[in-house]
């Protein structure tokens, strides 16, 4: 083993978790206060009519909710199942995770030597986004589209006079798995044994965290406290453990494999951007610090190829399309993918032979 060899890697291994982890933590703690005390839904009566304007509105909104690919899909899927037209929402997906000062600030960061790819990054991820958003608009039947759960809601909202909730869920966080489904005691949250013979659902903390934020009914005030810095631990937990893997992967691909390698293909024009639109989705790591990760690379890689890793990365990757599973049909997210990649693909292209 050669020893300078990993003392390298780990040097470079620190230095890109010790420039992230600040931008991190900041996103953490913005994205815990507006999904805890933010009422999404009310952004309704602000909404444009037309599509093109309401499309651009949903881009937008990514700036007055500066939280990552984990934490806007509570927040889309509350606007879904209010009312909000879902093109509006996946502009909103796809834009958000980039399209919010914190990120934007933590590109401007990583890239001060290259500034063009930051301005690139902001208008063609707000661009792809409006754009996928108004393909969509032009779905006239939503229930295609729609998670099966979150078209009931949807009708149900709709309805002149819906149906009483049989159930209430408890907004808190709670340990290993549970079962939900049981009415609970008078003046209690915590989910109660069902009746013999009910039909129960097992779900994890994750998939109660996920519905707790976007379908459960408004948290009261002296458990908001509670609620945040479970918010807070979770998302530290889970974005740093996703920061720690990728910095690790890149210090080791930097280290690892021979130079002589990622610059034959890192300099390859196509091949170059599809190798770290690869990377982007099977890493997943968080918007706040990714430009980092793609900044470790910046030596060996063109920057048509950087630009396809932070606009493609924070729209479609396997953790943001886990989160999109519970939104959407996996049909519409196919498409969204496919409509994502194509449109990053000819952007970082056109950056590589035009851009300069």
């Amino acid at each position: 083993m050669d020893s300078p060899l990993w003392r390298d890697g780990f040097t470079l291994f620190l230095s890109i978790v010790v420039q992230a982890m600040p931008f991190l933590l900041l996103g953490v703690f913005l994205s815990g206060l507006l999904a805890v005390f933010v009422d999404g839904s009310q952004l309704a009566r602000f909404l444009p009519k037309s599509k093109v304007s309401s499309a651009l509105a949903g881009g937008a909104l990514g700036f007055f909710f500066p939280v990552c690919e984990c934490g806007n899909l509570p927040v889309a899927r509350q606007l879904v199942i209010k009312g909000i037209p879902p093109h509006v929402a996946v502009a909103f997906l796809l834009a958000a995770p980039v399209f919010n000062p914190v990120v934007i600030f933590s590109t401007w960061i990583a890239f001060r030597a290259m500034p063009e790819l930051v301005v690139y990054r902001i208008l063609f991820s707000f661009g792809i986004a409006v754009a996928i958003g108004l393909l969509f608009s032009l779905q006239k039947d939503l229930q295609p589209l729609l998670h099966p759960a979150v078209w009931r809601e949807l009708e149900r909202n709709s309805s002149p006079t819906p149906p009483p909730t049989p159930t209430s869920r408890s907004p808190l966080l709670q340990g290993g798995t549970f079962w939900i489904g049981s009415r609970p005691k008078q003046g209690s949250t915590a989910p109660q044994p069902a009746p013999a013979g009910s039909l129960l659902t097992l779900q994890t903390a994750e998939e109660v965290y996920q519905s707790a934020l976007a379908s459960a009914p408004p948290i009261p005030w002296r458990q908001k406290g509670t609620v945040l810095l479970q918010t807070w631990a979770r998302e530290i937990r889970e974005l740093g453990s996703v920061l720690i893997l990728g910095s690790a992967m890149a210090a080791l691909i930097q280290t690892v494999i021979p130079r002589s390698f990622l610059l034959d293909y890192g300099q390859d024009a196509l091949v170059s951007i599809l190798i770290m639109m690869a990377l982007a989705a099977i890493i997943s790591i968080c918007s706040t610090v990714d430009a980092f990760f793609a900044l470790s690379f910046a030596a060996t890689f063109t920057p048509g190829s950087l630009l396809a890793f932070m606009v493609f990365g924070p729209m479609v990757d396997l953790k943001a399309i886990g989160l999109m599973l519970t939104l959407f049909k996996p049909r519409a997210i196919f498409y969204l993918v496919i409509l994502t990649l194509q449109f990053t693909l000819v952007g970082a292209l056109a950056i590589n032979y035009y851009g300069g």
